[in-house]
């Protein structure tokens, strides 16, 4: 039988890919930026702790110093904000977000972590997102829109001060984009256990 595409159109498994390869390029493009993002934010972070009792291993960490950290970190960002627009843009445009990602109903959500627990959580069709899936890639898209606004908070305090006050303050800020890189961490553990746990996905994407 055949599948449909992202963008609607149908596609035989055995001679096309299951996802577009722009979006592949998107997908392994905003990862890099995300990995190398973390891994300076972590060094930048270690240069001025918000909580005492957590440092980050040098080890995990990317940039020689607080300056190499932070040129590490600029740059990463501006590829994944000028990535993540293109991405919005083509989800919106091709109605991939309206097909794949919505709606999002609370029983749904409720039902496919109950059969999860219980390890009944059908994997046929890689093609359909399940409702938690569904609740994942909304709420990631949403998080890394605060890290944005937060990170741009963070780092002209004096030229973005609007946005400082959304955070209450320049440490609200800190804080909010330390919670937002946590929540994008525990994401990215998430879908790495959930594709090495259906590694079909893995080639698929």
């Amino acid at each position: 039988p055949q599948m449909l595409r992202n963008e609607g159109e149908p596609v035989d498994p055995q001679t096309r890919p299951l996802h577009p390869r722009s979006l592949r390029a998107m997908h392994w493009t905003n990862a890099i930026a995300m990995i190398i993002m973390i891994g300076s934010g972590w060094k930048i972070y270690n240069d001025e702790v918000l909580f005492g009792w957590l440092h980050f291993p040098e080890w995990i960490t990317i940039g020689g110093g607080p300056e190499g950290a932070l040129q590490w970190h600029f740059f990463a960002m501006w590829i994944l904000m000028i990535n993540g627009l293109w991405y919005l843009g083509y989800g919106i445009i091709t109605g991939r977000f309206r097909r794949k990602v919505f709606p999002i109903r609370p029983r749904e959500v409720l039902a496919d972590i109950r059969d999860a627990l219980r390890f009944r959580l059908s994997h046929d069709d890689i093609n359909r997102y399940n409702a938690v899936q569904r609740l994942l890639y909304a709420g990631i898209i949403l998080v890394i829109v605060v890290q944005v606004l937060s990170g741009l908070a963070v780092w002209k305090p004096m030229q973005f001060s609007e946005l400082a006050t959304l955070f209450y303050s320049f440490q609200g800020a800190r804080l909010v984009h330390f919670i937002g890189m946590a929540a994008i961490v525990a994401f990215l553990v998430i879908h790495v256990a959930l594709a090495l746990i259906v590694p079909k996905t893995i080639g698929a994407m």
